[in-house]
């Protein structure tokens, strides 16, 4: 009796082997990410860290430190939250490839993805700047005064119930949907497409991330917290009514910070 067995052609090779690589590079980044964060805030804490503009007066290099530390917690905090959706387009490449169909590299996608997030960390960098500036930003805890602080509290719990909040998470919730919606071949369409994700992620979760600044932008706690929030937002069944427990909790938590102050 002869055994049969099925060879993997050499693009589904190529797939597996751009699959895992996407894996393992999501993990890295992440990591590396995790791991520069943790070392900046300990640099922070002994009062020996540089990067940070403790002055009035911000310099280029004050605002290429903070945009840096911006871009870097991006990554740490929304590749995890970006995985169904990436992993999702390796999936559907690897369809199109058994119908011999053209494919790109999946991590042409995450780059697009990436680039909406840097692009989110600029603003926030001059909104950093703004703030410091306008001296209501504590340059050794980089958080807002308590009044600005519970603003923002609430600013974001009402935010949590708004129709673009409820669309923007509708579309990270559904990897399958979007793809089919937004489509687009070639190199330059993966990239596209991983920008329109991206952007439909900042829409989603932009308000969260100016919560940094009320418990200070380099609070990991905060940042971990965050991040885990978005995760769960995205992917568990009922993610909407996670979107809207946290919103109660925003709302009260910045209702009561603005009364401790009369």
């Amino acid at each position: 009796m002869v055994s049969m067995s099925t060879q993997a052609t050499p693009m589904e090779s190529l797939l597996r082997k751009d699959r895992a690589t996407v894996v393992v590079g999501m993990v890295g980044v992440t990591a590396t990410s995790w791991l520069y964060l943790i070392h900046l805030s300990r640099s922070m804490a002994t009062g020996m860290d540089m990067t940070m503009p403790m002055m009035s007066q911000w310099s280029a290099a004050d605002f290429l430190y903070t945009f840096v530390m911006w871009s870097v917690m991006m990554v740490g905090m929304m590749v995890p939250s970006a995985a169904p959706m990436v992993l999702t387009f390796a999936a559907v490449n690897r369809s199109r490839a058994e119908r011999n169909a053209a494919v790109v590299p999946t991590s042409i996608f995450l780059a697009g993805y990436l680039l909406a997030w840097t692009a989110f960390s600029f603003l926030a960098t001059l909104l950093q700047w703004g703030l410091h500036a306008a001296t209501v930003l504590n340059p050794h805890t980089q958080a807002v005064t308590s009044w600005l602080g519970g603003l923002v509290l609430i600013a974001a719990g009402i935010f949590q119930l708004t129709p673009a909040k409820r669309a923007c998470l509708k579309h990270c919730r559904s990897p399958l949907d979007f793809l089919a919606r937004h489509w687009k071949e070639g190199h330059g369409g993966a990239l596209r497409m991983g920008l329109e994700h991206g952007a439909f992620c900042v829409g989603c979760c932009w308000m969260l991330m100016v919560l940094l600044f009320v418990a200070g932008v380099m609070n990991l706690l905060w940042v971990a917290t965050i991040a885990a929030f978005v995760l769960l937002e995205k992917i568990l069944p009922r993610g909407t009514r996670v979107s809207l427990t946290a919103s109660v909790l925003l709302l009260v938590a910045g209702l009561v910070l603005l009364a401790r102050l009369f």
